[in-house]
């Protein structure tokens, strides 16, 4: 059983993913898969290189990150270029890991999934880590040290919180202390293992 998670910015996606793996569940992550897919010798490294010639990469042979980030937030058109090139490349990554996976069932961390949920209609659930906006806003200034402004820029530069609720299968409110997450996963975990045996 394949179960898609996401969440907004500053969620606590990564602290819910950890406790999962815990239990000893896969965790296939699209923040690696895209990294992993535009490494040195990668198809997705030379399609990046036609479209944006050498200069985006640094003297390695790796793509200059901070450099390229910065060109697509400059410039949408080379935002959709970019996101063109590595967003199918993500897909195929997590779905070769997906379905290849020995576990009852696994998660595919993706953060971006209401933004591209058409994509994934092979998933079987979705799983959606959910805060309040206000939540996000102060966990984002005191994890990036950025001010208010920014931080409701960077929220809005994402799907709302209801589109994502409306995806949900399962939600899992994480506003409060990190303690309760504990038995709410391992609820969960109990919850995906029956699901995952009548399948």
């Amino acid at each position: 059983m394949i179960i898609a998670m996401t969440g907004g910015v500053a969620s606590g996606k990564s602290t819910v993913t950890r406790r999962f793996e815990a239990l000893g569940v896969h965790v296939h992550d699209a923040d690696v898969a895209a990294r992993e897919v535009i490494e040195p010798g990668t198809p997705g490294l030379a399609a990046v290189i036609d479209a944006f010639g050498t200069d985006v990469l640094e003297a390695s042979g790796w793509l200059n990150r901070s450099a390229m980030r910065q060109r697509v937030f400059a410039d949408p058109g080379a935002r959709q270029v970019l996101e063109a090139i590595i967003h199918p490349l993500v897909r195929q990554w997590l779905r070769d890991r997906a379905v290849a996976d020995p576990e009852p069932y696994c998660l595919l961390a993706i953060p971006l999934l209401a933004e591209h949920i058409e994509h994934y209609r092979w998933v079987d659930r979705v799983l959606v880590v959910d805060v309040p906006a206000s939540v996000q806003i102060v966990r984002l200034m005191r994890r990036d040290s950025i001010d208010e402004t920014l931080a409701r820029r960077m929220l809005a530069h994402q799907a709302s919180r209801n589109e994502r609720l409306a995806l949900a299968d399962d939600v899992i409110e994480n506003s409060g202390d990190e303690s309760h997450l504990d038995q709410t996963v391992a609820e969960l975990h109990q919850r995906y293992l029956a699901l995952a045996s009548t399948n």
